[in-house]
């Protein structure tokens, strides 16, 4: 794996490479300022258990308050970044998207990690100390970033392929579910799907094992997304599940 100028290249084992383009600071600033405008929303509402705090005791109320704002903001960009795939708010207005730096599969441990360094980022003011960080990185990361080994990148706009091209004329089985192919497109990410159509765009491309092997690797993720019947399954190979997969995603797209 290697990145240069804005890009991050990835790299697979098979040979294939997947370029994400790197988010600039400036999209990420935009991204920060949403987001924190949506936590000083929620501080807001939540200001009145501060204020009856208050009628007791000054101290407490001040105390409860910092304590109050460090699990709001910090459980903000957790559970979102958990639940929208590596997106707040701010991110998803700006498209961009938190990426394991390898390519992974992004661990709970780095969602919590990257933004428990937040506060070290945002010092002493307006993301001062991460804004550098991320300006003489070339990968563009911030210190929680470097310390969770993720990298924000841009979404690519989603356009509909030309899906003729890499599935020709076969039937698609999976057509004959409708509620399994919904629950598909509802739990593979656009990162996957692009992944999956990119393969099939470059399958030419490589040598008989490494195809077979990147295509059993794939199939194997989406079939335990969503479990298809095995009458359906038990004779399709890899390559020709993937290919129903794409099918099923991008087809509501044309």
């Amino acid at each position: 794996m290697s990145a240069r100028f804005n890009q991050l290249i990835i790299q697979t084992p098979e040979g294939v490479q997947f370029v994400h383009q790197l988010a600039s600071p400036v999209a990420r600033f935009i991204a920060v300022a949403v987001d924190t405008m949506a936590i000083t929303s929620l501080m807001s509402i939540l200001s009145v258990s501060v204020a009856l705090l208050g009628l007791l005791s000054a101290d407490i109320a001040m105390a409860f308050n910092i304590l109050l704002y460090f699990v709001v903001s910090i459980g903000y960009y957790i559970l979102l970044e958990m639940a929208w795939r590596g997106q707040t708010l701010g991110k998803r207005m700006m498209r961009l998207r938190v990426i394991d730096a390898n390519g992974l599969k992004l661990r709970p441990s780095q969602f919590v990690l990257r933004n428990l360094l937040r506060f070290v980022d945002s010092l002493p003011v307006l993301y001062l100390v991460g804004g550098s960080c991320a300006l003489i990185n070339r990968r563009s990361q911030r210190l929680g970033d470097l310390a969770a080994g993720t990298v924000v990148v841009r979404v690519p706009e989603l356009h509909a392929p030309q899906l003729s091209e890499v599935l020709g004329n076969v039937y698609n089985s999976f057509r004959d579910h409708p509620r399994l192919e919904a629950l598909l497109r509802q739990r593979i990410s656009p990162d996957q799907s692009a992944i999956a159509l990119h393969a099939l765009h470059r399958r030419g491309e490589m040598d008989a094992v490494a195809r077979a092997q990147l295509f059993a690797q794939l199939a194997a993720h989406f079939r335990g997304q969503v479990q298809f019947p095995p009458d359906v399954t038990a004779a399709m190979s890899d390559e020709q599940y993937i290919r129903n997969c794409v099918d099923t995603i991008y087809r509501l797209a044309k």
